[in-house]
């Protein structure tokens, strides 16, 4: 999970925050008085001014609605495949189908912004997300719930596309990084809960009852957050140029840096993505056995990469950027071998060491993106997001079909191959860092 990361996913939670575009400036500026550019640093929010409680609390509200939504149907896994008689790596369909949704539509969800205005497009995701998420629990078949997650999962692209963008434009520099930081907070808390609550109403009712219940938690999240958010004053409309997107996109995917942290971000979700959708069948079955509640209660797990990915930057400030990425793979990997145990103890804390690692990771290579990114940021973060539910959508699958073939130690294998090549592409990142004469510490944003 998450995810992401989920504001601009999950990441922004590792203080990396896409500007929002801006003209270029003119050759020979004139000069600005002192008083007009205070005034104009004071129209913006800040803690204590007005609209910005309202403006944190709705977007709080958001990122609770996006990610309950996003990963409703990952703690039932175990009962949609016994009221469907399918094995796990189909009922997987329903988690990688609404995450490849995200994937595929963030980068146009934000295209759409720059033209229509970041509110607009935030308040018709949600709606479109809601809307879907009351019809889920009347899915008649499994092709026909894996559909409306893939519909879901389109429509949210438009939260992380656009929410950081509203902020950029709408709050003052200095207090940026507090109001994204609660957006964020929202997607973890969502994220974590909508499994925590689906868990325990699943146990009682089923999973239909579950998901329904996500749906209306998530109509009162959205109506809440249309009503709260203050109306955009800094939003100028662009226009939707293709072929300018296409350039920046393109930029971008040449450049090799880039290309390995959007790599290395899939392939952390990879293995996130993987553990969490199998868990739920590993634990309900012989030698745990444990009810459906305890079970949704598992995911009570992700405050602990909360803890990871705020400390990420003390990490990175002690071992720099690639050492730090040694380390969460180093981490990660420890969680995988030690969840192998059939003893219910070690599992749990192989799943306290994988979700840190994962955190940490996460976050010290979506950060770096902001900062490899001179331009574009906006579309940089975007690719970085696609490529990250990507993971999210292979993992889901990948490590489905592997628990099907060989049980828990197959999805194991799955996520120790995905860390080795996050630790080959380090590997690389530091080589060519030699080859360049770059000192391995001083380039931070490299890998």
């Amino acid at each position: 999970m998450t995810p992401a990361s989920t504001g601009a996913s999950a990441t922004a939670g590792a203080g990396s925050v896409p500007s929002a575009a801006s003209p270029a400036p003119a050759a020979s500026p004139a000069p600005v008085s002192s008083s007009a550019s205070s005034s104009a640093v004071d129209a913006r929010m800040a803690p204590g001014g007005p609209g910005y409680r309202r403006m944190s609390f709705a977007l709080f509200l958001a990122g609770v609605a996006t990610f309950a939504l996003l990963y409703s149907t990952q703690a039932l896994l175990p009962l949609i495949s016994g009221d469907f008689q399918v094995s796990a790596s189909d009922a997987s369909w329903t988690v990688a189908a609404a995450t490849g949704g995200l994937a595929v539509f963030v980068l146009p969800m934000s295209a759409l912004s720059e033209r229509f205005g970041r509110r607009t497009v935030m308040t018709a995701s949600l709606a479109v997300a809601v809307t879907v998420g009351l019809l889920v629990p009347f899915a008649p078949s499994l092709g026909w719930l894996v559909a409306l997650r893939a519909v879901q999962g389109a429509a949210l692209a438009g939260l992380p596309a656009s929410a950081t963008a509203y902020l950029a434009e709408e709050v003052r520099p200095k207090a940026l990084v507090t109001a994204i930081g609660l957006f964020v907070a929202g997607n973890s808390v969502g994220g974590m809960s909508g499994r925590v609550i689906t868990g325990w109403a699943a146990q009682e009712w089923g999973w239909r009852v579950a998901v329904a219940l996500i749906g209306v938690i998530a109509v009162g999240c959205a109506v809440a957050f249309r009503l709260l958010l203050p109306a955009p004053r800094h939003f100028r409309a662009g226009s939707l140029r293709p072929g300018v997107l296409a350039r920046t996109v393109r930029g971008h995917l040449a450049d090799p840096l880039l290309r390995r942290l959007y790599a290395i971000g899939a392939l952390f979700m990879t293995v996130f993505g993987g553990v969490y959708t199998v868990i739920g069948y590993r634990l309900t079955e012989a030698p745990f056995s444990l009810p459906q509640g305890i079970v949704g209660s598992v995911f009570l797990v992700y405050l602990v990469g909360t803890v990871s990915a705020s400390a990420a930057g003390r990490l990175v400030g002690r071992l720099g950027r690639r050492g730090a990425l040694y380390a969460a793979g180093g981490t990660t990997a420890a969680g995988l071998l030690l969840s192998l145990a059939d003893a219910l103890v070690p599992v749990l804390l192989g799943l306290v060491l994988i979700t840190a690692g994962f955190f940490a990771g996460h976050a010290v290579a979506s950060s770096a993106v902001g900062k490899t990114a001179t331009r574009g940021r906006a579309q940089a973060a975007a690719l970085y997001q696609s490529a990250y539910y990507v993971g999210s959508s292979a993992g889901s699958t990948v490590g489905a079909v592997a628990f099907h073939a060989g049980g828990w130690a197959g999805t194991v294998g799955v996520g120790l191959l995905a860390v080795a090549g996050v630790v080959a592409i380090t590997v690389i990142g530091s080589l060519a860092a030699m080859r360049s004469g770059t000192p391995v510490r001083v380039r931070s944003a490299s890998c």
